[in-house]
């Protein structure tokens, strides 16, 4: 009687026996690595040297920017206003020490806050905030808010939500 059953049970108990081998075999080796490691780094201690072809995204950024040099001056140069973290952040767009920039900045304070800035408090909005605030502006409103991004801060993720919204609010 128990014969039929007992059968019909034999491959899945190789196989369950054959898998538990297995894994006990890679945990012994796996703990035998890391002793071997261990002795390993014991006998020939690892060096602390950097290879000159390495570079990394810290080593760039001390490159450009002494330690603190931000901090030092109260503006924060933050890579976050860029890319994927523009979303939600509010970083002025980084500015350069050439004149260009200079006259930029000088445009920048002759520029008149429209209407609805000053009511939805445009300049701390981070780009999320934004886009959910953009639903209910009509088109005069949004091409005064890219006139006015445009003529100050210039954030790319900023004026592309704002004319697209723009043709979005076109084509209805």
């Amino acid at each position: 009687m128990k014969l039929p059953r007992t059968i019909l049970m034999y491959p899945m108990t190789l196989a369950s026996q054959a898998a538990h081998v297995v894994m006990r075999l890679q945990q012994n080796l796996a703990e035998l690595v890391i002793k071997g490691d261990s002795t390993l780094e014991n006998i020939f201690p690892p060096k602390d040297e950097k290879p000159e072809w390495a570079t990394f995204d810290e080593d760039a950024d001390d490159a450009l920017e002494p330690a603190g040099a931000a901090l030092a001056d109260g503006s924060e140069s933050d890579r976050r206003a860029e890319g994927r973290f523009a979303l939600y952040s509010v970083a002025d767009a980084p500015e350069a020490t050439d004149a260009p920039a200079k006259s930029r900045q000088s445009k920048k304070s002759e520029v008149a806050e429209p209407p609805v800035a000053v009511e939805l408090d445009y300049p701390t909005l981070t780009l999320a905030q934004l886009r959910a605030r953009l639903q209910s502006l009509g088109v005069d409103d949004l091409e005064a808010l890219l006139a006015y991004e445009q003529a100050t801060k210039a954030r790319a993720p900023f004026q592309t939500l704002l004319a697209n919204r723009i043709t979005r609010a076109n084509a209805k």
